[in-house]
């Protein structure tokens, strides 16, 4: 057996406390997958007093991360403190001083990744970041690695468990949003601030993540369309319903064939959708995530399971300690970043996509001719059309065919400002093959 390889840990939170434990409770099967033991050498924590899931080792614990990612004895880090510093700061020094890092920081390689890609790079070292991208579901390697000798052309997912919870939740029992919300951080799967997961930041930092390595370019949540859900009613749910569809906060990823003469373009976009049943996405219930490729020569491919948590994010990091240590061992390293393709990143404005949208309105001839008028206006087809209630109670609900979104949204404004439109509803995206 070769020398042992040493470990240090940043955090020992919800996933950190599981990697420190699956280190030590499994260490001889990962001393048999390497080829050399791995030795836990440090966890950075906060607050030395703060009460653990795990039993550190004794004389582990330590406050100063810096120093520790600095020892010339350290050859892997992982980093699960998440935000973007002193986790910038720390992965930077750890690859300069020689190790590799593994790491689930989602927000900070959406926001700098490519810093953390050339620094790797220019240090010989690894970066693997599994874990940052739907727990254990094995996603990044699949796009980076398995599907590296095909192209990939859409990438459609529910990467937020807490979203899909309370969308699932309104769905099954008809509740409204903040009951289902309610309920949500009751049981632990939303904080008690879930801005992050229910205005789509945590979604959107995972899609581009996914995009950029889908479509070797690079992508940063801020070039991600992004929409949350909290205005998701109960009604927009039971419409759905109506029609066959469910809905879910989805992550878009796709390469768009651009203008005539133009290179392609990559159009990512995080927003609720009504999706037919007989989508497999629509089948994925509560905290659970999932995400569908789509590509030239390997078709249609899914991916399911949980997508959060201290143990199944433990078991992504772990599986990319393994390889980065496989790597540290024999001199070598392993994918590094692809951004070969640079294309460009097509505003949501250009995007195609298809409405769903609902109008209260005068219940009077002519009014069905007028609004099909506004959609045709704005160059946008109707597929379907029905009228609901009579009186006061009058609602037109109005699914468009494909048409760009700046042009839907315009159509949307002009119902808006019609002297027979009492309200517009309920304005949603629809995904999915049309009828």
């Amino acid at each position: 057996m070769n020398s042992p390889l040493k470990v240090a840990v940043l955090g020992c939170g919800s996933v950190g406390s599981q990697v420190v434990r699956l280190l030590g409770e499994q260490a001889d099967d990962l001393a048999a997958r390497v080829g050399a033991r791995v030795e836990l050498a440090g966890v950075a924590v906060r607050r030395l007093d703060a009460t653990r899931e795990v039993d550190v080792p004794e004389g582990l614990l330590t406050t100063d991360a810096a120093a520790l990612v600095a020892r010339p004895d350290i050859d892997l880090v992982i980093e699960v403190i998440g935000g973007i510093e002193p986790a910038r700061s720390l992965i930077l020094s750890a690859l300069e001083n020689g190790a590799s890092v593994v790491t689930a920081n989602k927000a900070l390689l959406a926001e700098d990744g490519a810093t953390l890609f050339e620094a790797a790079e220019k240090a010989g070292r690894d970066l693997y970041y599994e874990a940052a991208v739907a727990g254990a579901i094995p996603i990044v390697r699949p796009l980076r690695e398995s599907l590296a000798g095909d192209k990939v052309t859409r990438v459609l997912g529910i990467v937020n468990g807490t979203t899909n919870f309370i969308l699932d939740k309104m769905e099954t029992t008809g509740a409204g949003f903040a009951d289902a919300l309610e309920e949500a951080q009751s049981l632990g799967y939303a904080e008690a601030d879930p801005t992050a997961d229910v205005e789509g930041f945590d979604a959107a930092a995972k899609a581009a993540i996914l995009a950029s390595l889908a479509f070797h370019t690079r992508v940063t949540a801020a070039d991600v369309h992004r929409e949350g859900i909290a205005d998701v009613s109960a009604a927009d749910v039971r419409s759905a319903r109506e029609m066959g569809s469910v809905v879910k906060l989805l992550a878009i990823a796709e390469l768009l064939p651009g203008a005539e003469g133009e290179e392609p373009a990559v159009s990512v976009r995080v927003h609720p959708a009504m999706i037919p049943r007989s989508h497999p996405l629509a089948s994925v219930r509560g905290a659970y995530n999932a995400v569908f490729v789509e590509s030239e020569a390997a078709g249609q491919l899914m991916f399911y399971g949980p997508g959060a948590g201290g143990a199944p994010t433990a078991s992504a990091v772990l599986g990319d300690l393994v390889t980065v240590a496989r790597n540290h061992r024999q001199g070598t390293r392993g994918v590094g970043e692809s951004a070969y393709a640079d294309r460009a990143l097509l505003p949501m404005g250009e995007t195609l996509t298809r409405y769903h949208v609902a109008i209260d309105v005068d219940d009077r001839a002519g009014v069905l001719a007028a609004v099909a008028l506004a959609f045709a206006e704005h160059g946008v087809s109707i597929q379907t059309v029905r009228q609901e209630g009579r009186g006061n109670d009058a609602q037109l609900v109005v699914v468009s065919h494909e048409a760009t979104d700046a042009a839907l949204a315009a159509t949307v404004e002009q119902l808006r400002d019609m002297d027979i439109v009492r309200e517009v509803t309920s304005v949603m995206r629809v995904e999915g093959t049309e009828e």
